[in-house]
């Protein structure tokens, strides 16, 4: 089984909150993200492929339109809400992405990509508070994750308590 339900991700997440380096951590997140993005259906597993492809040659309206199929047709796997969002995201369709990313979390709560990407999204909407409190959900989860800890720092230095 692969996807946020695959149960070699308990040990992976382990190793992300305690590892005793950085090098351990990266090979477990590499690990997880492999894992989220495969599914045993081998349609599902088609428009994620097609749809990431899409994301990386950057035709963002495409790669929507694929995984909005992929979650008609498989709307528990939390990684084509991920993507999805991700591509609201970057088409500044930030409601929708926060929609996603909610709807991510709720089928895998430690995913600490969604949770970071809540924190750009209440960053670029304005919300602080928010994207401060994100970002620390993100370091909870995996306290190696750099972007996290930077955006934090950044928000927090930019935003010193009153």
């Amino acid at each position: 089984m692969a996807d946020q339900n695959d149960p070699r991700l308990d040990a992976l997440f382990e190793i992300l909150r305690s590892g005793p380096t950085y090098a351990h951590v990266q090979r477990a997140e590499a690990q997880i993200w492999i894992i989220w993005t495969q599914h045993d259906d081998e349609s599902a597993q088609l428009l994620m492929n097609d749809g990431l492809r899409a994301m990386n040659l950057g035709d963002m309206t495409k790669a929507r339109g694929l995984f909005d199929l992929l979650i008609a047709e498989q709307p528990e796997f939390s990684e084509a809400w991920n993507k999805r969002a991700t591509v609201n995201y970057l088409l500044s369709d930030f409601e929708a992405s926060l929609r996603d990313i909610e709807a991510t979390l709720a089928l895998e709560p430690r995913h600490f990509g969604a949770l970071a990407g809540r924190g750009l999204v209440q960053s670029a909407l304005g919300n602080v508070p928010e994207a401060i409190a994100s970002f620390e959900q993100t370091l909870t989860v995996h306290p190696w994750a750099p972007g996290a800890r930077m955006n934090l720092e950044s928000l927090r230095r930019a935003n010193p308590p009153i």
